[in-house]
């Protein structure tokens, strides 16, 4: 639900903090600025430093569907680096974020030539794809009740407001659903 990566920003902090490459900055997002837009250009390869961002597609219906929350140490932009294709999402602060920004040209000179960046990503997107499918079984298991009950709790845990578009758009469902959940998680 808040996918988080510890090891990975241990690793770019620590190669922000050595100064070897000077153009890895840490940028600050207010919420709700976008970080990468769907169909542009990748510049940059983001790592979450602290905050939360979501990720999400905006459907040909105007609908956005949430693929994910995503936590301190999670990479953005690195599949599209990885294929050289544009930003297949929209990636934007859910609260103020900070992020370390990787220009592109410096991730794929460390991805040719440091080992431990590559193990690093390797079990990152392996996790991704476990993760993927975990959700997809368990939106086909559970009732959407039950996920909006992990939402909620989330939430509270966090200490952080999820809009009920965000919440429906995670769930995949209309906002009128998610109204009727809402009465149905009250009540229990």
């Amino acid at each position: 639900m808040l996918r988080t990566n510890t090891e990975f920003l241990s690793y770019v902090d620590a190669l922000y903090q050595s100064k070897r490459y000077p153009s890895i900055t840490l940028q600050r997002f207010r919420r709700e600025d976008l970080l990468l837009t769907q169909g542009e250009t990748c510049l940059k390869v983001f790592v979450v430093k602290e905050g939360i961002a979501k990720c999400y597609f905006l459907e040909e219906n105007g609908k956005d569907y949430i693929l994910e929350f995503m936590g301190d140490g999670e990479i953005l932009g690195e599949i599209e680096t990885l294929r050289n294709n544009n930003c297949l999402c929209n990636v934007s602060a859910l609260t103020s974020l900070e992020a370390y920004a990787i220009p592109v040209a410096v991730f794929k000179e460390l991805l040719a030539k440091d080992l431990t960046l590559n193990k690093l990503l390797l079990h990152e997107l392996a996790e991704r794809i476990v993760n993927t499918s975990s959700r997809a079984s368990f939106q086909q298991l559970y009732t959407v009740d039950h996920g909006l009950g992990k939402l909620l709790d989330l939430q509270q845990k966090l200490g952080i407001q999820i809009s009920k578009d965000d919440m429906a758009a995670y769930l995949g469902i209309t906002l009128r659903s998610l109204n009727r959940a809402l009465k149905v998680v009250g009540t229990k």
